[in-house]
Formats: C-alpha cells, structure tokens, sequence
C-alpha cells in the first residue's frame, strides 16, 4: 500500500528499490566529499569546498531519508523541513566563506578545480541516472532529487570557473560559482520548507476531521 504523496508506506518492492538506490548514492557522495573537500583546501577554491560541502550535506540528506523511509507522512516531512534548513544553512556558509576569499585575495588552482569539477560531476550524472525514477513525490523524496541536481549544476559551474580562473588569472569566477551554489542551496530550501509546511498542514488537517468525526 502506499501514501497519497507517492511514498511507499510498507516495505513493497519500489520501496526496496528505492532504499538500494539511496544507499548506492550515498556511499557516493560520502566518498566525493572527502575526495573535493581535500582538493579544495588544497587548490584554494570556494567552488570545490562548496560542492564539497554539498556532497556532505546530500550524504546527510540520503541516511535521514533512509531512516525514514516507510514511517508516517508527518516524520517524512519532519525530516524534510530539517534537510530544507540544512540546505539554507549550507548556503549562507558559502557566502561566508566566499567573503572571507575576497578579503583574503586567494588565486584557486585552475587545475584543480578543473579535474576534480569533472569527477564529481561524473559522480552526480552517475547519482542522478540512479535517482531519477524517483524524482517525484512527497517533500521528502523531492528534496532527494533536488540535492543531486543542484550537485550536477554546481559541477559544471565549477568546470566553467576553472577555465575563467585559467583564462583571467584571478579569482572571480570561483567567487562567481560559489555564489551561483549558496543560491542554489537557498532555493531549494525555500521549495522543500514550504512543500513539507503544506504536507504538515494536511496532516493536521486530516487529524481534526478524524477527532471531529469520533
């Protein structure tokens, strides 16, 4: 049987499929964080610590969205209004982090940024290929899909700076990525809070009607 939002509620076989699938995206972007957050640091890049800090908050994203795979629409959305602050969280540190670049007048390495963008963007092609039949549904399935295709464009915003940098022999367009990812972020947390506040609220609803019938 299933919910209304598109959400398994038992252990059916789409909803086994959609576990495997997550546990398949998370062991991937696990690894990719700690992959780009190293070349990061190290090539001196606000767009790589970005997407890298992306791919942790996603990793986040897929085990809360594991946890509460088959539970009640509330707890579903519960755990998506978290991700959704998580999200917004996630892109006001990039701005910090990208005045703090500014003031700091670091050149990133175009290299870097360059080859790394490119294996995390295969990465998320990979995520997203695995992901996309269950690119619709409830608050909690969506902010799933909208992580990994936030990762994809951030990639190649990120391949796109690396030339910039190489081409102009300054910093401006990692900034200019780095801006592009914390409005992605934010975005998306706008979409998913307010999708998980109206699922919330028809729960609710739902629940006077039931009290008010007994």
């Amino acid at each position: 049987m299933s919910t209304c939002c598109g959400t398994p509620a038992d252990d059916t076989p789409v909803l086994k499929v959609y576990r495997r699938a997550l546990w398949a995206v998370l062991a991937i972007n696990a690894a990719m964080f700690v992959t780009e957050m190293t070349a990061g640091v190290w090539g001196k890049s606000v767009a790589l610590q970005a997407d890298a800090l992306d791919f942790l908050g996603d990793s986040a994203t897929y085990a809360m969205t594991l946890m509460v795979l088959g539970m009640s629409l509330r707890w579903r959305a519960g755990a998506a209004m978290i991700k959704g602050l998580a999200m917004g969280g996630f892109g006001f540190w990039v701005i910090g982090m990208m005045g703090y670049h500014f003031i700091e007048g670091s050149l990133p390495s175009a290299a870097i940024m360059g080859s790394v963008g490119a294996l995390a963007l295969g990465a998320n092609v990979i995520s997203a290929v695995i992901l996309f039949r269950h690119r619709k549904g409830d608050s909690n399935m969506r902010s799933v899909w909208l992580c990994t295709r936030n990762d994809a464009i951030a990639n190649l915003a990120v391949i796109a700076a690396a030339n910039g940098v190489w081409v102009s022999g300054t910093g401006w367009p990692d900034l200019a990525v780095g801006a592009i990812i914390a409005a992605l972020a934010l975005s998306s947390s706008v979409t998913i809070l307010r999708q998980a506040r109206g699922e919330l609220r028809g729960e609710l609803r739902g629940e006077l009607r039931e009290e008010a019938r007994a």
